[in-house]
């Protein structure tokens, strides 16, 4: 369960310019590097962060919505939401899978998680008052998410660009899900439209945060692009969202909170493409570094969910220990 995976990072002794110049020919080939081929060590220590991350994103993202199972509209809905727990529960363990294969365990992380050393997104420490940030979280968080994992199916780091390809066919299931339920809401009884406005009014901004700072503020995009762990910056992949998701926010009947919302022809090269208002950065690092209205609750929650499962990860590592024994008595028998 805790594995140590395979590490096929050199040492920085290791790392010459020859070294160096042949892995990023790789690359620039479009080969996918595995588990055991050399790598560069910056190249792993990237990949654990933003794998690590991003698993710590589907777990604790499970919580928000969590916390509706019971108290969805009905049956129908209760069973859609549950299944749709799950799978953020599964891709978790897809991607605690992935990162294991380049040398961190999954107690490891899930430590560092707990201590603050490791993030998650910053968009899941908003709370969720009503049923219609339900359906604005599909829509708009989970919108948002597909728009930045489509590319890494194409991620140069093989186990992870695997693992991506069956996160996005599910993603896409709850984004129209997310969707289907604002629909539902906007259809309704006034309150019913007023809920949804007002839940899209607190996630529209949160949601274009969720790609992270400007280019020209992130320490990391430019080398990820170079690795091709990342094919679109952050700027580019929040300024596709904006463009698809304006028009839906149209076609519900619902008023974008931008007063500075504006179609420019001359964005995109010329093609299209919506301008939109700044974005608080202030209101993004304070979330960021632990200050959310609800940091405090995920990780409280998620520490009791780790300390009260200590007894089934000994049991099922006791377990797997018996099995191996008696199969070592088997084989020595035969």
């Amino acid at each position: 369960m805790y594995s140590q995976g395979l590490i096929g990072a050199k040492t920085d002794s290791d790392e010459t310019p020859e070294f160096l110049a042949a892995f990023q020919a790789r690359i620039d080939a479009d080969e996918k590097i595995e588990p055991n081929d050399p790598m560069p060590a910056g190249y792993r220590k990237t990949l654990v962060r933003q794998i690590g991350q991003h698993a710590h994103s589907e777990v604790i993202g499970m919580l928000p919505e969590g916390n509706w199972i019971t108290r969805a509209p009905t049956l129908r809905r209760k069973t859609a939401l549950l299944a749709k727990v799950q799978d953020e529960g599964g891709h978790g363990l897809y991607l605690y899978s992935a990162a294991e294969t380049l040398g961190v365990s999954r107690r490891q992380m899930t430590e560092e998680l707990l201590s603050g050393r490791a993030k998650y997104s910053s968009i899941f420490n908003y709370p969720t008052p009503t049923w219609a940030d339900i359906g604005a979280i599909g829509w708009l968080v989970d919108g948002a998410a597909i728009m930045n994992q489509i590319p890494l199916c194409r991620c140069s780091y093989g186990p992870y660009a695997r693992a991506m390809i069956r996160v996005c066919k599910e993603e896409s299931f709850h984004q129209r899900q997310g969707f289907e339920i604002m629909m539902t809401l906007c259809k309704g009884t006034q309150a019913q439209k007023d809920m949804a406005q007002d839940a899209f009014n607190r996630w529209w901004w949160p949601s274009l945060m969720m790609f992270g700072p400007h280019d020209s503020d992130s320490t990391n995009s430019d080398q990820s692009m170079l690795w091709k762990i990342k094919r679109f910056t952050n700027d580019e992949l929040r300024q596709k969202f904006v463009d698809a998701t304006v028009p839906q926010a149209e076609y519900l009947g619902l008023t974008i909170p931008d007063k500075d919302l504006k179609w420019n022809p001359d964005k995109n090269d010329g093609r299209g493409g919506y301008g939109f208002g700044a974005l608080d950065w202030d209101e993004f690092w304070s979330v960021v570094k632990g200050n959310g209205q609800m940091n405090r609750d995920r990780i409280r929650v998620k520490k009791a969910g780790w300390d009260n499962g200590e007894w089934v990860r000994e049991a099922a590592l006791a377990h797997a220990k018996k099995r191996k024994a008696r199969a070592a008595v088997q084989h020595a028998a035969e």
